[in-house]
């Protein structure tokens, strides 16, 4: 499909999402928690059936990879991601940094990533190609290159602290300016060129492959811990950085314990 018909897509897509969200934020919903013990809400999945719902009334011959109701379709050249809900402990505790995340792939290959943030009405896109946008005004990665010196988040903190706490202890000595975090969010801010870095951990496919192209298309870098593009089989941690020369430090340091 050619960039303008992914935009309006994506916008699209985006906004039934956002709108659906907003109905069930801050109020009663059933939460019921899967086998890794991640919670699951019927507005997940709720979100998800329309979504899909959309994308097959508008593209029947294409496939759909969600978070909660897995693959439909046999094909791959045209694939939609979705995770309806990027977030859902943020979600179920009225945190308003929850996520829409949704990705379009050809030949395995993301030419559109959506990063929706229902309640704080912005939509962050990439399209392969073209600068990245946030309601739809360009934006723009920072020129950060020292770590030392750079604006850090780190998402899932307690879990790399509990797989590996010799990168841990590192990171807890890097950055001038050092968050804690979860979710998209973080590499949203990052292209939009308030956050310099973010080192993210534990993540399948529909977590990341959103990300890429927002990134990318903002200047970014997203990798692997070990510095290779992630693709649709790929699961664990990634970087987002802003330039080759800080995503180089950081690969450097995440480097000991892959």
């Amino acid at each position: 499909m050619d960039s303008a018909t992914l935009l309006e897509d994506g916008h699209h897509f985006a906004g039934l999402a956002a709108e659906l969200a907003r109905t069930f934020f801050r109020k009663p919903v059933e939460i019921s928690f899967k086998q890794d013990q991640s919670p699951v809400t019927f507005a997940d999945q709720s979100i998800e059936k329309q979504i899909r719902a959309a994308i097959l009334e508008k593209h029947p011959d294409h496939s759909i990879l969600g978070e909660e109701f897995g693959t439909e379709g046999a094909t791959q050249d045209h694939l939609w991601v979705i995770d309806p809900i990027d977030g859902t402990r943020s979600f179920l505790s009225g945190n308003p940094l929850f996520g829409f995340l949704l990705s379009y792939l050809e030949a395995r290959d993301p030419q559109l990533g959506i990063i929706g943030m229902p309640a704080l009405g912005e939509t962050y896109c990439g399209v392969k190609g073209a600068a990245a946008t946030c309601n739809g005004a360009e934006i723009h990665v920072s020129s950060q290159t020292n770590l030392e010196e750079a604006v850090l988040y780190v998402n899932e903190g307690e879990k790399i602290y509990d797989a590996h706490p010799a990168v841990f202890a590192k990171l807890m000595r890097s950055g001038q300016t050092r968050r804690f975090a979860y979710d998209c969010y973080p590499h949203a801010l990052l292209a939009a060129g308030h956050v310099d870095a973010v080192v993210d951990y534990d993540l399948k496919p529909y977590d990341f492959l959103a990300l890429g192209p927002v990134v990318e298309g903002a200047g970014g870098i997203m990798t692997t811990w070990a510095g290779q593009k992630p693709d649709l089989t790929y699961e664990g941690p990634i970087i987002s950085a802003a330039t080759p020369q800080l995503h180089a430090q950081l690969v450097d340091l995440l480097h000991v314990e892959q």
